[in-house]
């Protein structure tokens, strides 16, 4: 399950890991999904003013909506940062 594999042990990674443009292209795209309401994707950039506090705020809110927009993510990620996604382990046998 996307929520599962998430939660596990890429988040600590994707949280070190992860760009600014590349947490910035995510909430658009899971805005643009309708995964994140406007205010949400804002209190993600807004409240938070370090990288990883962003990034570690951005997975908890996709982790916490569930299967579908821990899968929507993950295929954002892949079309964002194939590296990331390749380090993080979710390019293999993942389509």
């Amino acid at each position: 399950l996307a929520d599962s594999r998430l939660r596990l042990w890429i988040r600590s990674k994707f949280v070190d890991k992860v760009s600014d443009p590349v947490i910035k292209g995510l909430l658009d795209d899971l805005w643009q999904q309708k995964v994140f309401s406007t205010e949400e994707k804002d209190s993600v950039m807004e409240g938070q003013t370090i990288r990883a506090d962003q990034a570690r705020c951005l997975i908890d809110m996709v982790i916490g909506k569930g299967e579908r927009a821990s899968q929507t993510m993950i295929d954002s990620m892949k079309k964002r940062d194939q590296h990331l996604c390749s380090t993080l382990g979710l390019m293999a046998g993942s389509a």
